[in-house]
């Protein structure tokens, strides 16, 4: 059974930073690529960043780049998402994916996603 866990939400002052967590389990990790995505309250959701295993091509929405940054160690089967220069509007719910797609096609939702994890909240306030 696939199970995609996150970590590291919570409370931060605009311009902090904050690193989110995702740990897989009962997949090939390095087959997938591993998304990013946030929703905002009453957004969509949207994906921000995507990292494929194989050769570590990235994806990144407009929004959050310069600013985020997707990194995965292979050897503890983790993605993590690390943020700075973080502003209000990036509040919301972040989860992270999984689908054996280009870093484009998983984070634009060109297809089905199988595989997500709870989310966890983060919330940019002063």
């Amino acid at each position: 059974q696939v199970q995609l866990v996150e970590h590291g939400g919570g409370f931060v002052q605009p311009g902090g930073s904050l690193t989110l967590s995702c740990t897989a389990s009962g997949l090939t990790f390095e087959d997938y690529t591993i998304g990013w995505f946030r929703q905002a309250p009453g957004k969509k959701r949207e994906g921000i960043s995507c990292m494929r295993g194989n050769d570590g091509t990235t994806y990144e929405s407009d929004s959050v780049k310069g600013r985020f940054t997707i990194v995965r160690d292979y050897a503890k089967n983790t993605a993590y998402l690390h943020m700075n220069s973080l502003a209000p509007e990036d509040t919301g719910v972040y989860y992270c994916a999984a689908r054996r797609a280009t870093p484009q096609a998983l984070c634009e939702v060109w297809g089905p996603v199988p595989y997500w994890g709870q989310g966890t909240q983060v919330t940019v306030s002063s």
